[in-house]
């Protein structure tokens, strides 16, 4: 059956049972009938399509929306912490942890020996202290909700202090001023954009002032005419002024990248060693763990920030302590470079080079060619590791990506730009290439049936 008009489209109970009779569930027949319908009478094509064609269309639509958890993808955008793709990926052994507690019943908040309720956040708390040098530890759900608590529950109702140069806006119209007002402080701007100053911070002090905030420049980069004030200076300005120190550090790095050809970042210990009261960090970011935020540095004022209502509004949940404290052993035991982070980090540039001629061997004019893998994630921007892309021509490379990202797995996320497709094998492990390697080939001999070279 051809169909040439919107009055020959079929009623949703016909398509249904087509879709039915092909082994999809009720309802997710139900829900792709109804969208391919509804897109059909919105824009009908210009030529005719068969009843066949449609309801191959229905069930591709049923079998997406039946998928409620995200796609799997490879990442190959030359990105490593990719937010749209779920920034860190846990190691193996960790995956292995989050894994058993999601189908046994865990010791979460219960003490094996006493029998009674015990902390749900114990076992977290050793191994941060180890690593850091911190007092004491806690974890909620990111590293805006760590700064949101940290400043409601220790300067609501009194004025935070911070530079110009550091009221960052990040993604999704995240604004450190927004944040600071909504958790009941006021703010005081101080400096410029590009310089702040000592005694800017001390001329800005008032009778009710509760902290200095240092919060990291997480997404952009001041060059030029810039200067700032080092943390041990503004941990010392704020002990004469007897104010808090609390600083955002952001990415939550615990290893010196610059052996692999990155600039150094300050780890959480150093940022607690120069002096910071409380250090606010992210999981997912240089870490290498789960979505997290974490808080550390003294013990008294810990316990304040766990007494506020909104500690529990952003307490985390089993599977994320699971996948932090499996992140935080690797640390301990000197095992981090099995965090998949650090291991694209660190990967050799002809390991990456293999992996691009590998892949480039199944196309046509593909190639391999030189480029820049970027961190991403909000960290060290404008910093990137060299690297090999597989480059693929093609007569529409933005068809090609697509197709190498939307159908048939596994999902791959290149880029496209100067008119190629480009694979950054960086962050893809030997059977993630195999896979694409694989899907190229598929790819390839579709096109060229359809002679669309």
């Amino acid at each position: 059956m051809m169909i040439r008009s919107l009055r020959d489209l079929p009623s949703t109970d016909r398509l249904v049972h087509k879709l039915v009779e092909k082994g999809v569930h009720e309802f997710w027949a139900r829900e792709g009938a109804r969208s391919v319908l509804a897109a059909m009478r919105e824009a009908f094509p210009e030529d005719e399509i068969s009843l066949d064609d449609l309801t191959a269309q229905a069930q591709g639509e049923a079998k997406k929306l039946s998928s409620l958890a995200a796609p799997v993808v490879v990442n190959m955008s030359g990105v490593i912490l990719h937010t749209g793709l779920g920034r860190a990926r846990l190691a193996p052994s960790v995956a292995q942890e989050v894994s058993l507690a999601t189908h046994h019943h865990t010791a979460l908040e219960f003490d094996l020996e006493e029998g009674e309720r015990g902390d749900r956040q114990g076992r977290l708390k050793g191994l941060l202290r180890h690593l850091t040098g911190a007092e004491d530890a806690m974890v909620v759900n990111n590293c805006a909700g760590a700064v949101i608590l940290v400043l409601s529950a220790l300067a609501s109702g009194r004025s935070v202090v911070l530079s110009r140069g550091e009221m960052v806006e990040i993604g999704g119209s995240y604004r450190m001023p927004d944040v600071i007002q909504a958790s009941g402080a006021r703010l005081v701007e101080v400096g410029c954009t590009n310089k702040t100053r000592v005694n800017d911070y001390r001329e800005a002090f008032e009778a009710d002032t509760a902290a200095i905030l240092r919060c990291h420049q997480s997404n952009f980069k001041q060059i030029g005419f810039t200067s700032s004030v080092e943390d041990s200076q503004l941990a010392d300005v704020a002990k004469e002024l007897g104010l808090l120190f609390l600083h955002d550090l952001g990415s939550g790095c615990l290893v010196d990248p610059s052996p692999f050809g990155l600039p150094r970042e300050k780890t959480i210990k150093e940022a607690l060693s120069a002096g910071a009261d409380l250090v606010m960090a992210s999981g997912d970011k240089l870490l290498g763990g789960p979505q997290a935020g974490l808080i550390l540095g003294r013990a008294d004022l810990i316990a304040q920030v766990k007494k506020h209502p909104l500690a529990r509004a952003l307490r985390v949940d089993k599977l994320t302590l699971a996948a932090l404290a499996g992140t935080l052993r690797l640390y301990a035991e000197n095992r981090w470079h099995e965090i998949p982070l650090w291991n694209a980090i660190q990967r050799p540039e002809v390991e990456v080079k293999e992996k691009a001629q590998f892949l480039a061997n199944t196309w046509p004019d593909g190639a391999v060619v030189p480029s820049r893998t970027e961190i991403g994630g909000g960290t060290m921007p404008g910093e990137s590791l060299p690297t090999w892309c597989c480059v693929l021509p093609s007569n529409s490379p933005d068809s090609l990506a697509r197709a190498l990202r939307a159908t048939g797995q596994p999902f791959v996320v290149g880029r496209v730009a100067e008119g190629l497709v480009w694979l950054d094998p960086r962050t893809a492990t030997d059977e993630e290439v195999q896979k694409v390697h694989q899907k190229l080939a598929e790819i390839r001999y579709t096109l060229k049936e359809l002679r669309a070279f």
